[in-house]
């Protein structure tokens, strides 16, 4: 797909890693798969992909997690 953000670049299948944070808890998901742009880098997750992330986030917010790092495990 063609990239929303600088117009120029197509997207590519990668593994990317994500950072999420809330309420003095970080996330950091590694080989989360995604799209990417090969002219600005822009990281486009899937719906399912993300909801999945906040899923995971929110129940590390509610264990009282303050950091961790995960590698991500497609369902």
């Amino acid at each position: 797909m063609q990239c929303v953000i600088c117009k120029h670049g197509q997207t590519r299948k990668a593994a990317v890693t994500v950072t999420l944070e809330r309420n003095g808890t970080t996330l950091v998901f590694k080989g989360v798969p995604a799209d990417v742009c090969q002219n600005c880098a822009e990281q486009y997750v899937d719906e399912g992909t993300a909801q999945r992330l906040f899923a995971e986030a929110e129940r590390a917010v509610q264990a009282g997690v303050e950091v961790e790092v995960r590698s991500y495990v497609a369902a």
